[in-house]
């Protein structure tokens, strides 16, 4: 594609999440530091939210690089299901052994597990992406799963990450007894229009790119304008931007570029003539 036109070794606006590309916001690093807070606070719950596109899983996946190796890490990415299914993926993740044929047993399963690792000196960390998908049952297992606990500490860490309808499933009279052992909670943030600059760079450096500034100061204010200082748009719209200047032969992504890829992308806020 437009790689050596540009001068990258790799494409840098992948939707894809990838560590590598990783950049901490402000407000991922608040993110960041309130899970690792909850984590060595020994907090039964944690809650991250955030609108599509914020980069709650690539927060996840960088959270979990960053555990210690002592830490015993169990990654849900998609819990769309029932309270035995949910169970038995968490007690497959763990490496729990014995009978499950019901809940009770997956339970007592899971409990054996944990007190084992407590022994070794491992913590365990679940981490459930996308939470807002799982239904009101499933969500009840998840509590009685906190309730695994020693005299002294949780058995078990679990860290929700979804978007804002988790809030709003949270708030519903049934869901209060999980919502109030929610110690520690966090929404990620978009981009301010500073860090939008920043970003672009980091990207473009990590792909590769050693020239002068790649998209001109007006292709960024528009950038972020019709991004919203969303990650995921900021990331489709650049890449969409770079297809076109390659089009044209140009070696600097203008705001024209900008119009064209805010042209053909659903769900940006369309740039207006000026008059």
């Amino acid at each position: 594609m437009y790689l050596s036109h540009f001068g990258l070794t790799e494409l840098p606006f992948g939707i894809t999440p990838d560590t590598q590309f990783f950049w901490a916001t402000g407000s991922h690093q608040e993110a960041m530091n309130t899970l690792l807070v909850a984590l060595h606070g020994g907090e039964g719950f944690v809650k991250i939210t955030g609108e599509v596109g914020t980069g709650k899983t690539l927060l996840l996946r960088r959270f979990m690089a960053e555990l210690e190796k002592d830490c015993l890490t169990a990654w849900l990415p998609n819990p769309q299901m029932g309270p035995r299914a949910l169970l038995l993926a968490v007690a497959e993740e763990l490496g729990a052994q014995g009978a499950m044929n019901d809940a009770a047993q997956a339970i007592k399963a899971i409990h054996a597990r944990l007190i084992e690792l407590a022994a070794a000196s491992r913590k365990v960390v679940l981490c459930i992406d996308e939470a807002q998908t799982m239904p009101p049952l499933t969500l009840e297992s998840l509590r009685l799963l906190s309730n695994l606990e020693t005299e002294k500490r949780k058995l078990m860490h679990i860290v929700l990450f979804g978007q804002p309808e988790l809030d709003k499933m949270l708030a519903a009279k049934s869901a209060r007894q999980l919502r109030q052992r929610i110690a520690f909670h966090y929404t990620l943030h978009g981009l301010t229009r500073s860090e939008l600059d920043r970003y672009v760079e980091h990207r473009l450096r990590v792909a590769g790119y050693r020239g002068e500034p790649l998209f001109s100061p007006a292709a960024r204010r528009l950038l972020y304008r019709v991004s919203q200082g969303t990650p995921r748009l900021v990331n489709i719209l650049s890449h969409k931007a770079m297809l076109a200047a390659f089009g044209e032969g140009r070696g600097r992504v203008s705001r024209h570029h900008i119009v064209l890829a805010a042209c053909d992308t659903d769900g940006v806020c369309r740039p207006r003539p000026w008059w």
